[in-house]
């Protein structure tokens, strides 16, 4: 493949075809795991590893996988790297593991590798497959994350609470406290707030979409 391509790759993942903002799958641990930015980056790299790893394998395989049992063998291959997963979480990071609980699991039924792994992993060579899974995996985590970061801040005035006892150690230094703890609207940290925070990033999103294209075509005016 040309640079241009991997270049395409890395922008798909991480902005133009973001799982969240762009094609709002993944709704489910979105919704459930962005009470706070530390929790959404959590459940970003876990789903970010296991996309990465299955669309690499699928990749290898494609031309043995027949068209008949596709979707039952993506389902095994996502399951099998899903219990990596779960029990490298369990053993090196258990505390984030206790908080992700049953999501970590529910990554299988996870639209969002699935339908990469048939657009995508099942067509190209590994290299591009396994960057194709490990960015749309990370725009993935960006999406979580930020979501959980405007919840958090709004709802309780932190940003990263816990980080280093979920996380490790070393994430102390993004511990930070931004508002005192009786401004916090509760609403944010609840349901309601996870469906409002992702609605107006998304239009967000959309809006800046909307003005990078009518510069490139103002751009392009102005060339000719």
């Amino acid at each position: 493949m040309a640079d241009s391509d991997y270049k395409t790759i890395v922008k798909d993942g991480l902005w133009d075809n973001n799982g969240v903002f762009s094609m709002l799958l993944g709704m489910c641990p979105t919704m459930a795991m962005t009470t706070s930015a530390t929790n959404g980056f959590g459940m970003g790299l876990a789903t970010a590893v296991v996309m990465a790893a299955s669309s690499y394998l699928v990749a290898v395989f494609r031309n043995r996988i027949t068209t008949e049992v596709r979707i039952p063998v993506y389902i095994l291959i996502v399951a099998a790297m899903v219990t990596v997963v779960d029990l490298g979480m369990n053993a090196w990071m258990h505390e984030l593991y206790k908080v992700l609980g049953l999501f970590i699991p529910l990554i299988v039924s996870n639209c969002l590798p699935l339908a990469r792994l048939e657009a995508f992993a099942a067509k190209q060579a590994p290299t591009p497959a396994f960057l194709d899974g490990l960015f749309m995996g990370l725009g993935f985590t960006i999406a979580l994350t930020v979501i959980g970061a405007v919840r958090e801040i709004i709802g309780s005035g932190t940003l990263f609470a816990d980080a280093s006892l979920l996380l490790g150690p070393s994430f102390k230094v993004i511990e930070m406290c931004l508002l005192p703890a009786d401004m916090g609207v509760l609403m944010m940290i609840l349901p309601p707030g996870g469906f409002i925070v992702t609605g107006l990033l998304v239009v967000g999103k959309r809006l800046l979409d909307l003005a990078a294209g009518k510069e490139i075509q103002m751009a392009g005016a102005h060339a000719l």
